[in-house]
């Protein structure tokens, strides 16, 4: 039995964490939190960043530029709907996103985001885990493979799953301390 399709779901798993915690802004600016803005672009639905050049002049601004002026009001209206929580200042030309300090308590708050998505990620892992011993399961019990090469890959998977384990829990303490770094 080939072990490697697990580890891919695994790792997808945790990319997937890290893409979420991409999203969650610390207080600094990251134009990735725009990745999932998509702009109503001649009536087809287009990414921001396919529209707009965006850029971070200063740590917590956000510009973006948008190709036509005529897309301005598209872009602020996609940005309020989004639940990113900025309010998008225009001067006709340019769009900026101020990120204000964040405070104490809303630094917690998204402490706590950043655990809850980081124990979704540990569920899927252990969910994987467990289709992972399903299969090895049923090639026993099909007499595919023998007891002992059974317990071997449980041990294997076992040990792949601690892994994934270690490293999302890294990525929740890396995460939850850029968070609560004034």
């Amino acid at each position: 039995m080939e072990l490697k399709a697990f580890e891919e779901k695994m790792e997808k798993s945790l990319a997937n964490l890290e893409g979420e915690y991409t999203a969650i802004r610390a207080g600094r600016a990251n134009p990735r939190i725009l990745d999932k803005i998509q702009v109503d672009y001649y009536g087809a639905m287009t990414p921001l960043q396919s529209v707009a050049n965006i850029s971070v002049p200063e740590a917590r601004m956000i510009q973006i530029q948008p190709w036509e002026a005529s897309l301005i009001k598209d872009i602020e209206k996609a940005i309020l709907a989004s639940d990113l929580g900025l309010t998008p200042a225009n001067d006709g030309k340019v769009i900026r996103l101020v990120f204000p300090e964040l405070t104490e308590e809303r630094r917690k708050e998204l402490v706590k985001d950043v655990k809850k998505k980081g124990e979704a990620a540990k569920v899927a892992v252990r969910n994987i885990r467990r289709d992972a011993n399903d299969t090895v399961k049923k090639e026993s019990k099909a007499n595919e493979i023998s007891e002992d090469e059974q317990k071997q890959l449980e041990d294997k998977i076992q040990k792949l799953t601690d892994k994934y384990i270690a490293k999302i829990e890294q990525a929740i303490d890396s995460k939850s301390n850029e968070v609560m770094t004034v």
